[in-house]
């Protein structure tokens, strides 16, 4: 087994390792601890089934159906994201994610990891972006540390919200009203601590956020808006242009990430797992 640096800030790139060898506790936890320091893995060549992806998922904690439509047909831990297109009906959901986010903040027990498994993809375009929520943090200012210092955030599913045909016919404010009914605002603190590493992050990303606990207007605006700036400065993302049959997995609080577009006429097929702590 290999592992390399993805980049200084994230990441940890594994080669050389097979299913097989992933089920021994002396590859396995090193690879645990690999996670836990560099935020995201990825696995080179995983050829797997999605019964040896939930295996794997299993390994690191407990997998946690997402629901909806587009769960894998015969498991459904595994949720599909595709483009494509087979008898006439889509494959999966053909786009998701393609903003600044942390996985299911909106939720008050979100899943510790995201396992993201390329079935068919290409390699020039549906890239992922990774950023470092702990990175994230040490870049802003100390008056910005310190104003948000022990403050908590609400989290919304409203900004992203996808339309549904049960929401054809409703009005905007019937449409909010009822997504706001299924998924409240959420709170939870604005900066924590990885138990891991002991980094300070930020949680929560400009599209989940409705606001900061204890800021007017301006200030959440000011915050939002040097939050997106240290998200888009290029020099701290990691762009993962996959290989099919890359494995990733990350910590869903300490990575942000955002998916780009699917450029006309490829398709691309990924099966996620979310997976539980195994202590929750």
């Amino acid at each position: 087994m290999e592992v390399r640096s993805l980049t200084t800030f994230i990441g940890a790139e594994i080669t050389a390792v097979t299913f097989e060898e992933l089920r021994q506790p002396e590859i396995c936890g090193p690879i645990h601890e690999t996670l836990h320091q560099r935020e995201l893995i990825v696995l080179r060549d995983m050829a797997i089934t999605p019964e040896q992806q939930i295996e794997l998922a299993r390994m690191i904690g407990r997998p946690v159906p997402l629901g909806g439509q587009y769960q894998h047909p015969r498991f459904p831990e595994i949720a599909v994201f595709s483009n494509a297109v087979r008898n006439g009906k889509p494959l999966g959901v053909a786009r998701v994610g393609n903003f600044w986010h942390q996985d299911s903040s909106f939720a008050k027990n979100p899943a510790a990891y995201s396992m993201l498994h390329g079935v068919d993809v290409p390699h020039t375009s549906g890239h992922t972006l990774y950023a470092s929520a702990c990175d994230v943090y040490d870049r802003l200012t100390d008056d910005w540390k310190a104003r948000i210092d022990g403050r908590t955030a609400l989290h919304t599913y409203t900004k992203r919200i996808r339309i549904t045909q049960d929401h054809i016919g409703l009005s905007v404010a019937e449409l909010r009203a009822r997504v706001e009914a299924e998924y409240p605002l959420t709170e939870h603190p604005l900066v924590k601590r990885d138990p891991f590493t002991g980094r300070r992050y930020v949680y929560g990303a400009p599209e989940c956020l409705d606001r900061v606990s204890g800021f007017d207007a301006n200030d959440n605006d000011a915050f939002f808006r040097r939050l997106n700036s240290l998200l888009e400065d290029r020099e701290h993302i990691y762009v993962h242009r996959w290989r099919p049959r890359d494995l990733a997995l990350w910590k869903t609080a300490t990575t942000y990430h955002a998916s780009t577009a699917v450029e006309p006429g490829q398709v691309r097929t990924v099966h996620r797992i979310s997976i539980a702590a195994p202590d929750s």
